[in-house]
């Protein structure tokens, strides 16, 4: 089935969502933040620890259905003196439900500025490699 793939994720936020049936990532990444403009509350999406550029078949992830999605705007301002500055930045909040584990089979878009695309399937935790 093919999925939207968050790569980059932290090891240890992968363990939490497996062991906790909700939770709440803020992502900032930018290409991850791609991503999640392509998702909907209902839709499954593939976490990996594994980089953008190590994403390769045979790529071991875990599958999760988003519950919420969050688009959110932050505002700096700084002055002195001489100068005032202000920045923006963007960042998405998703709450997510684990399902399964899953491997991929075919990476079908990695491309800069898009969202990732990957081809995978559940396997079990009796499945062996």
């Amino acid at each position: 089935m093919e999925y939207i793939a968050l790569t980059g994720i932290a090891d240890s936020v992968i363990e939490i969502l497996k062991k906790h049936d909700l939770r709440t990532l803020e992502i900032r990444n930018p290409q991850n933040f791609f991503g999640i403009l392509g998702l909907n509350a209902g839709d499954s999406v593939l976490l990996t620890s594994t980089s953008l550029q190590d994403l390769t078949d045979g790529t071991q992830g875990l599958i999760a259905r988003v519950v919420q999605k969050q688009i959110s705007v932050h505002s700096f301002v700084s002055s002195n003196e001489l100068y005032i500055e202000e920045r923006e930045t963007l960042s998405a909040r998703i709450q997510l439900e684990c399902r399964c584990m899953a491997r991929v089979r075919n990476v079908i878009s990695n491309e800069i500025g898009k969202p990732v695309r990957v081809d995978a399937r559940e396997i079990s935790c009796y499945e062996a490699r």
